[in-house]
């Protein structure tokens, strides 16, 4: 059975809407694009195990997590500087939703230019991956990691510092560990729509109440991207996408 592009556009517009995607003030950290990888990693099928496995620059010895900020180190060279809109969906002020046509846009209005966009494309072109020949038309590994940060950043809420003081306040700096925790209590979340405008309106301070209120919710967003990031690598590496065209 055929798992079509326009398949994986819907799947991205639902992914959006049950992420109420806030504009991106500031990124998930290291850790949080870590986290959200190697949950997915341990949720893929074999088929697509083997696939990212085979992607990956040997250097890394299969950890997807290893380059999933890549996307971030390299957004304002020149060569790639094409990617910096790509990392977030700026929704206007007052708006409680995410619409692709009004919102997926680059400053100088070029359609598809955001992360929802951006999902789409890459997922799109690693459907080329078992099509694959010495002339390839996309750069895979660079798909893959596109697709993999970008899946963090479409369900950030917050900045780094709630991660970073979960990670050393309750679990002895011990990342794993948090994952561990992640993995075992990933349930079905949604963001109530209030949450849109947190960047906006707070300023951060991570006291204790503010911090254990909000912990949860980045907790579930991490996973929530985890999740889905292992969804669609799975049904891209699966046996159904056996048929998808080559590139012409």
């Amino acid at each position: 059975m055929l798992f079509s592009s326009m398949a994986f556009v819907q799947a991205v517009v639902l992914v959006l809407v049950l992420a109420s995607v806030p504009p991106v003030t500031q990124s998930w950290s290291k850790e949080g694009h870590m986290l959200t990888c190697q949950i997915a990693q341990d949720l893929l099928e074999p088929a697509a195990a083997h696939a990212v496995k085979n992607l990956l620059p040997e250097d890394v010895d299969g950890d997807l997590s290893a380059l999933c900020v890549w996307p971030d180190q390299v957004r304002h060279w020149y060569k790639y500087r094409w990617s910096s809109p790509l990392h977030f969906i700026d929704t206007p002020d007052k708006a409680c939703s995410f619409v692709y046509s009004r919102d997926c846009h680059g400053p100088d209005g070029a359609k598809d230019m955001c992360v929802a966009g951006a999902i789409a494309n890459f997922s799109s072109q690693l459907m080329h991956y078992k099509h694959g020949s010495a002339d390839r038309r996309y750069n895979l590994t660079e798909a893959l990691l596109f697709l993999s940060h970008f899946m963090g950043d479409v369900h950030q809420v917050w900045d780094r510092e709630i991660i970073l003081t979960a990670i050393d306040k309750l679990y002895g700096k011990d990342m794993d560990m948090f994952r561990k925790q992640l993995e075992h209590n990933f349930t079905k979340f949604f963001v109530m729509c209030s949450s849109l405008n947190l960047t906006r309106e707070m300023a951060l301070s991570l006291v204790d109440d503010y911090f254990d209120s909000r912990l949860p919710i980045v907790s579930r967003r991490i996973a929530q991207g985890g999740v889905r990031l292992a969804m669609f690598l799975n049904r891209i590496f699966g046996a159904h996408n056996r048929e998808v065209a080559p590139p012409t």
